[in-house]
């Protein structure tokens, strides 16, 4: 089934409308944007089309783009296993251009600590006069 053009640019103008005010779009209102485009017959193919199209044109931030960037960041650092604290700062200051300083730091922590763990990468801390970084982090 076809949408009418009047529609997209409707839908298009309601993506806008989502980061109006922060030019962020989170995971919540990506899901709620997709759920909008569902029930005006648009895929979830096409609506996450429409939002990276938008993303793109209007230089937003779309939080899952930029999880899944610093993700494989990460996963580079972590190639025996393990993220010292210098990579982990790298990480962090990627994460901070990309999410254009729209999220504090010690959140941006707080997510690159899960994305480590929930990877099973290990933090490369403590020793004869290192420090407990990471353990810091909650």
């Amino acid at each position: 089934m076809t949408v009418s053009e009047e529609i997209r640019q409707q839908f298009i103008e309601f993506i806008k409308g989502q980061a109006f005010d922060d030019q962020y779009i989170d995971r919540q209102e990506e899901k709620r944007i997709v759920e909008v485009g569902i029930k005006n017959e648009i895929s979830v193919e096409e609506s996450l089309s429409l939002i990276q199209q938008v993303v793109t044109e209007k230089g937003l931030v779309l939080e899952r783009q930029t999880e899944d960037h610093v993700k494989d960041t990460l996963e580079t650092f972590a190639s025996d296993g393990k993220v010292d604290k210098k990579e982990f700062e790298d990480a962090l200051t990627i994460f901070k251009k990309l999410t254009k300083g729209k999220m504090p730091e010690p959140e941006l922590k707080r997510r690159l600590k899960n994305i480590m763990e929930t990877n099973g990468w290990k933090a490369k801390e403590g020793g004869l006069f290192g420090s407990k970084w990471y353990s810091a982090i909650n």
